[in-house]
Parts: structure tokens; sequence; C-alpha cells
């Protein structure tokens, strides 16, 4: 019998890092609530880059919204994003069908995937 895997879906993290103080991460938000419903297999996670500070380091935000992107624990996307709904839709289909797609070789993503899946964010 063949082995069975989870699939991406299952183990999609998509983790948009903003700020309270950014206009374009309050709009976004709803944008970001509405592609959610759109996957309901996936963890998504909004993460204040200021309330989390220590959660993020050593990596610095400086640019909203950015999004991190993961499979399992290996990134696929760590980077800025244009704020509409139909480009993180675009990118998460991207990577639900390249189930091969390499990781980023980056080890504070890496690290910052881990700790983030270790937490009970809502």
């Amino acid at each position: 019998m063949p082995a069975t895997h989870p699939s991406p879906e299952s183990s999609l993290l998509v983790v948009c890092l903003c700020a309270e103080w950014c206009h374009v991460c309050g709009e976004y938000r709803e944008r970001f609530s509405q592609v959610q419903s759109h996957f309901p297999q996936a963890r998504f996670v909004w993460i204040d880059v200021e309330d989390e500070a220590d959660l993020l380091h050593p990596l610095d935000v400086e640019n909203f919204p950015t999004l991190l992107l993961a499979v399992d624990v290996q990134p696929r996307f760590f980077g800025t994003l244009t704020p509409q709904a139909q480009t993180l839709e675009r990118l998460i289909r991207a990577q639900l069908e390249d189930v091969g797609a390499a990781a980023l070789p980056d080890p504070p993503v890496v690290a910052l995937v881990a700790r983030i899946r270790a937490q009970n964010f809502s």
C-alpha cells in the first residue's frame, strides 16, 4: 500500500506581518480574512510586528504587508506583497500547485516558521 502524505493545504501556513499604525495594513486585514475563507484547511496568522518583535527577532520587517508562506516547516515565500486579495490568492495557489517547490534557504526565516508554528495565534 502506498504511503499517504498530508495534503499541502493541511500544512500550509500563511502569515501576514503588519503594524497597527499602518493604514495599508488596516485595509488589507479584511482582504486577508476574505482569502482565508477560500482556504479553510490552511492556517492563517496575522502578526503585529511591534507587538511580536521578540518572536520576529532577528528579522526586521520594514515594508507592509510582508507575507510569509510555509508548507510544513519549509518557508516558500517571505517578502512584501501588493495589498490585493487576488495577489495573495494567486501566491497561495501557486504554492499549492507546486508541491515540490524549493524551500527558502534562509535560517532566520526557517526558525521564524518554527516559532510561529509553536505559538497559539488565532
